[in-house]
């Protein structure tokens, strides 16, 4: 069973998965959705019909003084959508604070190009968020 990792934005969400053990995370994809949830969700079906998913944690958006930023709400109806679509697999969140912070450094540290960092943060972002839930299992 995998844990899979997801950090939730307005056009594009990270998505990241455990290995079998649930040892280590690895970036699995950036979903281009445009804030179309039909186009999202059916691109996570299919990934959940490919492995075997136990949970699903989503990155929560909070402030650095812990309290909710506009997303929260958003990711709220998100994380609904899913506890609707998936009702028999766990979901949880986890604080996202300085994920993507850390996703920067991370490919500024590997010299990665600009052009591709819009394309790989928000994959970096969602390791980030399921490496904390696991460190924190």
């Amino acid at each position: 069973m995998r844990i899979l990792g997801i950090d939730y934005g307005d056009a594009r969400v990270g998505i990241a998965i455990s290995d079998s053990l649930g040892i280590t995370a690895q970036g699995l994809e950036t979903i281009h959705y445009k804030g179309n949830d039909k186009v999202l969700l059916k691109r996570l079906d299919e990934i959940m019909s490919e492995y075997e998913i136990s949970t699903i944690v989503v990155g929560m958006p909070i402030n650095m003084n812990g309290t909710k930023t506009e997303r929260v709400e958003v990711t709220n109806k998100f994380i609904h959508k899913l506890k609707c679509k998936y009702n028999k697999i766990k979901i949880e969140t986890i604080d996202e604070r300085l994920t993507t912070v850390e996703a920067h450094r991370t490919m500024n540290d590997l010299n990665i190009n600009n052009r591709k960092k819009k394309n790989l943060v928000d994959t970096i972002s969602a390791v980030y968020i399921l490496e904390m839930y696991m460190n924190k299992k």
